[in-house]
């Protein structure tokens, strides 16, 4: 049995919650899987169709931490077959004795920001501590493996297993999405929280000096989040009304059939006080459909696209290199050629692959 322990899982919606659903379901594919996870909203019609078993913890975010540490220890102590515990966070391992950690290889994720703490403060010797119990840790990227070294975990421990997808799904609203980019081009897309690390506000500076030359542009942002009030009234003042269209949601048929559809996907991440994309699983998700993406210099996004190959990177912290690269990307059909190269390459990270290495720290 694999035991897999986190803070993040379907059905709550988030990049974290698809890794770690998607790591239970292929692994279960060889072991015995048992998930603790948070209780969420639709999680028992959620839990009910997969094929390993989930127990949902209740209770005061505070209480739930201690509670799912006992009822792992008390499994632990029952049963005598676990080959392994996985966990989403540092904090998911927090509570767990050393005993436990080091009775069976333990593996724990670290993603970007939740290691990103000043050396020596109480969070950077918390996440030291707790990442002490577990045999390996999981960097999403080579840019999670560098910044972890930078704050003090030990390099040696440290394997790059970047997240995994599945093939391109069949399931799909082609006309549904053809309906809402109604003829336009370029057709943009992005979907994301709504969050300033996502670059949003300079892409639409930059969108607003591209439209004097693609005026039947149309750029779908697909999500929610803080940002979003704030991103729809600059979208007012810039008079791009016309032609940006915001979805707080959508099913996965027409969120995949979007990205599909368009021409190109672009999220420009920055770096907003300790907060940075460690990889971007969306650049991912969106090149397995053949849809090259314009992502920003800070983070991991490296590890997907491939600049002048699979994509474009700028700084996203300047309007003035997302618009170049907007341009370039749309010259001599660049976008083409680029989305070829991404499906291409995203078959390196289809999860028959990805999850071996997984199985092979397991083993």
């Amino acid at each position: 049995m694999i035991v897999i322990t986190t803070r993040n899982f379907l059905p709550e919606v988030g990049g974290m919650q698809i890794l770690m659903t998607d790591i239970a379901s292929h692994l279960s594919t060889y072991f015995k899987v048992k998930v603790y996870a948070e209780d969420k909203k639709n999680a028992k019609e959620f839990d009910s169709k997969q094929n390993y078993e989930i127990e949902r913890i209740k209770g005061f975010k505070f209480i739930r931490k201690f509670r799912k540490a006992n009822q792992i220890q008390d499994l632990f102590n029952k049963n005598k077959e676990i080959t392994a515990l996985i966990s989403d966070h540092w904090k998911s391992l927090e509570k767990l004795s050393k005993n436990i950690c080091q009775s069976v290889p333990t593996l724990c994720l670290i993603h970007g920001k939740e290691i990103n703490h000043p050396n020596g403060s109480p969070l950077n010797v918390r996440m030291k501590n707790s990442l002490s119990k577990a045999k390996y840790v999981i960097a999403n990227s080579g840019y999670t493996k560098n910044l972890a070294i930078d704050k003090g975990i030990d390099e040696k421990k440290i394997i790059i297993i970047n997240p995994g997808t599945d093939p391109a799904s069949e399931n799909l609203d082609e006309n549904g999405a053809l309906e809402i980019y109604n003829n336009s081009s370029p057709k943009i897309v992005t979907v994301c929280r709504l969050e300033k690390r996502k670059g949003l506000e300079q892409t639409l500076l930059a969108l607003k000096n591209f439209e004097s030359k693609y005026e039947n542009f149309r750029f779908i942002i697909v999500g929610d989040g803080e940002e979003k009030q704030s991103l729809e009234q600059q979208v007012n003042n810039l008079n791009l009304n016309k032609n940006v269209i915001f979805l707080s949601e959508a099913t996965n048929n027409l969120k995949n059939s979007l990205i599909k559809t368009a021409d190109f996907y672009i999220m420009p991440s920055i770096q907003v006080g300790k907060s940075v994309e460690g990889f971007g699983i969306s650049f991912l998700e969106a090149a397995k459909y053949g849809t090259p993406s314009i992502a920003g210099l800070a983070g991991g996004a490296s590890d997907i696209v491939k600049h002048n190959e699979t994509g474009l990177l700028c700084d996203g912290e300047k309007y003035d290199e997302i618009y170049q690269s907007l341009i370039k990307i749309m010259d001599n059909d660049n976008y083409k050629s680029m989305g070829n190269k991404a499906k291409q390459y995203s078959e390196n990270f289809l999860w028959k692959t990805q999850i071996k290495k997984y199985l092979d720290l397991i083993k």
